[in-house]
Parts: C-alpha cells; structure tokens; sequence
C-alpha cells in the first residue's frame, strides 16, 4: 500500500503543505494589513460555489473563478476616485455573499450540501486535491521569486513603488490573486470559515519573534506545518474536527507568543535605568 492510499498519510501531506503556503503568503498578508480582506474573500467566494453546484462543476474551481473576479472588482474600486481598500472590500465581501444568498434563494430545491466547501476535512481529502494543493504552492513559490521584492516594496512604500515605475496596479492584483488561489487550495482541508487561521496566525505568531522579513517566512511556515500537522493527529487520536483543532492550534501558539513578547517588553522596560532622583544629580 503506497502512502498516498492511506487517509491519514495523505491528510498529512496536505496538512504539511497547507502549512506551509499558508505561513509564507500569510507573510505577505501581515505585511500589507489584509487579514480583513482574506476574511472576506472566502465569504465573497460564495456565489461562485453556488453557481458551480447549480452547474454540476468542481465546487472549489466555481470559487477559485469568481474569486479572482472578486480580486478585479477589489482592485478596480480601491482606486476610485475617494475609495479606499478597506470600503472596497466591504463592498465586495457583502455583495458577494448576498449573491449567492440570492441565487440559492431562487432555486426552489436547492439541496447541494455545501458542508464540504465551508468547514473542509483535511482527512477527506483526495489524491487529486494533493495534486491540486502541491501545484499552487510551487506555482506561488515561483511567482513569489520572481516577484516578491517588488510585492514588499509596494507593501511598505507604495510612492517610491510608482516613482520607480513598477505597476502597482498589477502587482496588487498578483498579490490579492496569490492569496485567493491559496485561500481556495486550502479549503478543502480547512474550510472557507477556518482558511483565514493558517493565512493569517503562523504569520502573525512570527511578527512577534522577529522583526526581520528574511526570517519572516521561514518562521511562519514551521509554525503553519506544525499546527497543521499536530491538529491531525489530535483529530486521529480523540476524533475531533481536523480543521478546527489546527486552527485552535494556531490560536494557542499566538497567544503564548503574544504573552511571551509582553513579558519581554515589561522585563526591558524594567531593566532599563530611570531617571536619577534630585540628590543623586546634585
């Protein structure tokens, strides 16, 4: 029996590159101030699921589709004339949900269980969504070598990006794009509702260990592979949500981060000298 016939190997396999794609673009997402907006994209996603289900297609390429259509709307409004990146978000993120809302609303029967789709079951997962998921992590690594320092660049200096001539138009596309894609390979085994843990946590965690973007990324995506993988065998072992027990885990690794950092803060803080008192200065 080859390893890839067996549940739990691939569950792990995806979990481990889930993790992973997951801390590295997360990186990205930190970076530009997007967790909202990754938020959003897995609920404005949503007509394109319905739509899929209403045409017999692959649910996650219904989604995948409409999502970059949501990332060109996103895009186009953020550069309205007196709109921001955040109102435009907000937009799509409520149209689109009430689109799909609407669509099923008009379908008398609809009876699609769409369960699959919003929670995800990392230990249902398929070889072909092995296959799927290993295909969007290399292709993002690419895109992310060729063109992550033009991708930091307009993160932290937006004017000096244009005065240099770099398209940042099209790179913005690219990133929100890398981030939908990553969002879609992840909800099978996460769902659309948990995705945002490992786009957003493993990232987050590492921001507070260092402050240098070269260790960033390798960071977050130990700390995506290891709550990845840990929350399987939690779910294998007292047979409990795969999905929900990796974002728990995520969760948990933050807040002892978060603690730690505040008590290194507090510890410099005071082992730092204070003013001199009136006598000793005299």
């Amino acid at each position: 029996m080859s390893w890839l016939d067996s549940t739990v190997h691939r569950a792990m396999i995806e979990a481990a590159l889930v993790g992973a794609l997951g801390g590295v673009v997360g990186v990205f997402v930190i970076v530009r101030r997007l967790p909202f907006f990754t938020m959003a994209l897995t609920h404005a996603t949503f007509p394109g699921i319905v739509i899929a289900a209403m045409l017999g297609v692959d649910l996650y390429l219904g989604g995948g589709v409409f999502g970059l259509l949501v990332v060109l709307a996103v895009v186009l409004f953020s550069r309205a004339r007196g709109q921001d990146f955040t109102a435009a978000t907000g937009i799509a993120l409520s149209g689109g949900f009430a689109l799909g809302v609407v669509l099923i609303s008009a379908q008398d029967g609809f009876s699609k269980d769409l369960t699959a789709y919003t929670v995800g079951d990392v230990l249902a997962v398929s070889s072909a969504d092995l296959v799927t998921t290993a295909v969007v992590a290399v292709a993002v690594t690419l895109v992310l070598a060729v063109v992550g320092k033009e991708l930091l660049l307009a993160a932290f200096d937006p004017a000096g990006a244009s005065a240099l001539g770099l398209p940042t138009a099209v790179l913005d596309f690219a990133l929100l794009a890398i981030i939908e894609v990553t969002v879609v390979a992840t909800v099978p085994a996460l769902g659309a509702i948990l995705t945002v843990a490992l786009l957003v946590g493993p990232a987050a965690t590492a921001r507070l260990l260092s402050d240098r973007l070269a260790v960033l990324f390798p960071v977050a995506a130990a700390i995506g592979v290891c709550c990845a993988l840990a929350g399987v065998w939690i779910s294998t072992q007292w047979n409990v949500a795969a999905g929900a027990s990796i974002a728990l885990l995520v969760g948990l690794v933050f807040g002892v981060a978060f603690l730690g950092s505040a008590v290194r803060g507090r510890t410099r803080r005071t082992a730092m000298p204070g003013p001199l008192p009136e006598e000793a200065r005299a």
